[in-house]
Formats: C-alpha cells, sequence, structure tokens
C-alpha cells in the first residue's frame, strides 16, 4: 500500500457522522451544476438576510472551517494536534473589506493571533493577506508604476506601517509569518514590500514568507531572482509554494484587456513549475519551505528530496500544508511519519466566510481527480468500517 492510500490513517480523527457529512459534500462538490446553484442560492438567500446560517454552519461550513472565533478553533486545534500530530494556521477568511477600520481590525487580529502562536505549539504559524491591510485598488496603482495623490501616499505609508508592526511582534515571539498572494495585477506591490520586510527581519532565519503561485510561468524566474537579492543582502528566504487560486478570473481578465495570459498553458506545465520551484529550494539551505499541495506527487517529490539533501522530517525549515477539510490522506500519513504538517484553518462570522467557501467549492470543481480523489478513500473507508 503506498502511504497515501491508508485511509484508517488519513481519517482516524473523524468520527461515522463526519465522515458521512464529508461523503455527502463532496457527492455534491463533484457536480459542476450544483456547485453553481448551491452558490447561487446561497449568495442570494444571504443578500436576502433568508435564516439558512444554521444550515450552513452545521454542513459545509463546520467541513472546511474550525469555527466562528480563534476560541471556536481550539477544539478541533487541540484535537488534530494531540491525535494526528497536525498543526494548524489560523486563517481569519473574511474577504473584501476595503475601509481603514477594517485593515486596522484586521491588524489587531492578526497580532492576536501570533500571540496564540507564541503559548500554542499546535499553531506554529501566523497567516494574513495583503488586502487584510490595505485597498486593493492601491496595490494595483502601486503595481502598474502610477504616480499616487497625496492622500495615496499617506494611505500606502499606514499600509506599510501595519505590516512593520506585525512583524516586528512575530520576530519578538518567533512566530513566522506566511503572507498569501492574490491576483497577478495587484501583486508586484505585495512581492516588492514583502522583499524589503525580509531583509529587514530574515537576518537569522525565515520569519517572514511571501507566497508563490505556480500557475504563473513566471514566478520560477521570480525566485531565482529573490534568491540572488538575498544573497547579496544576506537574508533568508521564506516561501510558501502553492499551484494558485485564481486561474479562471486570471484567463479572464487577460482576455478581456487583450493582454498574454500570466497562467501556465496547462495543468502539466503548472505542476512541472511547482516541483521545479520545490527542488530549487530544497536545495539551497538559506530558505525554508512551507509546500502548500492537495497533490500527491509534489509530497512524495518532497519527501524524496528531504531524504536527498539529509534534511530530517522534523526540520523546522520544512513544513507540509492542506487545507482543513481537504486531502486528510496527505496531512495525516505525512504526521505519522513525523513530518511537520499544518492545515489552514479557516474561521470567521458564516456570513462573511461565506466568500472564501464558495471559491473553494468552485475550484474543487475545476480540480480534475481532486474530488473524485476524495470521494474514493471516502468510500474505501466507509467499506472498511462497514457503514
Amino acid at each position: 500500500m503506498k502511504l497515501f492510500d491508508d485511509t484508517s490513517v488519513a481519517f482516524s480523527l473523524k468520527t461515522d457522522s463526519q465522515l458521512e457529512r464529508a461523503y455527502f459534500l463532496f457527492r455534491m462538490i463533484q457536480s459542476q451544476p450544483m456547485v453553481r446553484i448551491g452558490s447561487a442560492v446561497t449568495n442570494f438567500a444571504l443578500k436576502a438576510h433568508l435564516p439558512i446560517e444554521g444550515l450552513i454552519r452545521s454542513t459545509v461550513f463546520d467541513h472546511f472551517c474550525g469555527g466562528v472565533t480563534e476560541e471556536d478553533c481550539m477544539p478541533i486545534i487541540d484535537n488534530m494536534y494531540n491525535n494526528g500530530n497536525v498543526h494548524s494556521v489560523l486563517d481569519y477568511s473574511v474577504e473584501g473589506q476595503d475601509k481603514e477600520v477594517s485593515f486596522d481590525g484586521a491588524l489587531e487580529k492578526i497580532l492576536k493571533i501570533v500571540n496564540f502562536c507564541e503559548e500554542k505549539k499546535s499553531i506554529p504559524f501566523a497567516v494574513f493577506k495583503p488586502t487584510g491591510f490595505g485597498r486593493f485598488a492601491l496595490y494595483d496603482k502601486i503595481s502598474e508604476g502610477k504616480e499616487l495623490s497625496k492622500d495615496e501616499t499617506e494611505e500606502w505609508a499606514r499600509v506599510v506601517a501595519r505590516y512593520h508592526k506585525v512583524c516586528k511582534v512575530a520576530v519578538e515571539k518567533n512566530v513566522p509569518l506566511l503572507i498569501d498572494a492574490e491576483e497577478s495585477w495587484m501583486q508586484k506591490a505585495a512581492d516588492d514590500l514583502i522583499e524589503e520586510l525580509m531583509e529587514t527581519y530574515n537576518k537569522d532565519k525565515a520569519i517572514v514568507f511571501n507566497t508563490l503561485q505556480m500557475y504563473r510561468h513566471d514566478r520560477f524566474d521570480y525566485l531565482k531572482e529573490l534568491h540572488l537579492k538575498a544573497k547579496q543582502k544576506n537574508f533568508y528566504i521564506g516561501l510558501k509554494v502553492v499551484r494558485g487560486a485564481y486561474m479562471e478570473k486570471e484567463r479572464a481578465r487577460a482576455e478581456a484587456k487583450g493582454y498574454p495570459s500570466p497562467i501556465c498553458e496547462n495543468k502539466e506545465a503548472t505542476d512541472i513549475n511547482y516541483d521545479k520551484a520545490i527542488e530549487y529550494m530544497m536545495e539551497h539551505p538559506k530558505m525554508a519551505l512551507f509546500a502548500g499541495t492537495h497533490n500527491e506527487d509534489s509530497s512524495y517529490l518532497v519527501m524524496d528530496l528531504a531524504k536527498k539533501y539529509n534534511i530530517k522530517e522534523n526540520d523546522e525549515r520544512l513544513w507540509f500544508g492542506q487545507l482543513f477539510g481537504m486531502s486528510d490522506h496527505i496531512s495525516y500519513n505525512l504526521a505519522n511519519k513525523n513530518y511537520n504538517v499544518a492545515k489552514y484553518l479557516p474561521f470567521g462570522p458564516v456570513r462573511d466566510v461565506m466568500p472564501y467557501l464558495i471559491r473553494r467549492a468552485e475550484e474543487n470543481t475545476s480540480v480534475s481527480g481532486q474530488t473524485s480523489r476524495e470521494l474514493n478513500l471516502l468510500k474505501t473507508e466507509r467499506k472498511r468500517r462497514k457503514l
């Protein structure tokens, strides 16, 4: 039996009813029309303030999210850590807020999580999105190299100050920060800022982590350029490497605006790009890698490279990450072999987290093979338990 086929380890923490719920949900997600209709109905019901939060909470929310607050998430965090050796990354998944008060609120939320992480071995990273700390349109304007107005210059200074505030606390508490990637047309501003933060705060080890979305064909070249800068300026590189989350949106925008798509031609090209980045990072010792992947082949590759470069399973520079509610066969089987594994655990008010959950469902339908693999594993485990 291959490592990731062991369903008794993969689903060891799931009760029979949780297993049945997962099976039901992935059967729903497998149907594209069902996801489209479900998303539209849910959006309508939330906008119309219909009382459906209880239903959402007991199905899709509880499967993919940890709870409404950090405290809500603690029973799940403790259970995964104590009984499965799997860590958690608390991900405040409220999207689309663009007021200064929201950005200050997000900063306070992340600072609270950093303090939480210091006390809890089970929560090794804090995470935030660039647009949690500043307006999308502002990142976009800076990325395009346009001149900012006086107000915008002051606004950007506040964005930068938020990043520095959280980085200083992260260094003080020794809690690494994962900064998510977003759409390509706003990413340059975030990349440039995060490079400056790495140079300032990653002097002794990787505390600040940027995210590379490897479905972008330019990201491997970016990695090599970043490495060159790190060698010249003597800082450590921290990177979360993922395939990417905005593919349909990226292609549609490129077509509408008439520029070449930044996305790899097909899935095979993305897989090659992803694996190249993994290999490059693991052969250079001053890099810390958070391999965010639901792909079994890439996970096996990381394990092979760790052996090749004599990197111990629990080396703090190497982490695997998957989303809560998905790919338990990868997470728990790796953790069972003593690798560092963390589940991204989204939380937030049900209504506010819905855009994240809808995107999750839509992505699952568009990744060929992902949902059917989840279903087959759940079927195997149901059979093993004679459900």
